[in-house]
């Protein structure tokens, strides 16, 4: 019986290859809720818990197309200084939004500040990564 289409919470612990965990609903006491295949979550993670039942464990490994993706080169953006009006104050590590083309916000991180451009990588921080999650499906709804 599948989950699809239905309301589903999970608990999940996040891992890196090499063990460093990178996000945990256990840490925060609280299950995750959402539809399960309504692309509210990376493939892998929805197709995991697609045919799982209440009460169930599994351990799954994604590898970075059933995640965030690879690593795209496009998406390093060079921001010349003069076009870049109020982000006088950045530095490297910064997290900001940027206006689409739509206007909708896209997440970047600041990666180079030079007197001459501001360089921004608007790639998910997981992007290329294979990812390891220890999920348990809480409850399947309606």
């Amino acid at each position: 019986m599948s989950n699809e289409g239905k309301k589903v919470k999970a608990h999940y612990r996040g891992t890196l290859d090499d063990g460093t965990q990178f996000d945990s609903s256990f840490d925060r006491g609280e299950p995750l809720e959402f539809t399960c295949g309504a692309g509210q979550m990376i493939a892998g993670f929805d197709n995991a818990v697609k045919d799982m039942k209440p009460g169930e464990k599994k351990t799954v490994h994604l590898e970075p197309a059933e995640a965030y993706g690879e690593r795209r080169d496009d998406l390093v953006i060079e921001i010349p200084r003069e076009n870049a009006p109020g982000m006088e104050s950045l530095k490297v590590g910064d997290k900001v939004a940027l206006r689409g083309p739509n206007g909708q916000p896209i997440p970047v991180t600041v990666t180079r500040v030079t007197p001459a451009k501001i360089v921004v990588d608007a790639n998910h921080e997981l992007a290329g990564k294979p990812l390891n999650f220890e999920i348990e499906l809480v409850s399947v709804g309606e």
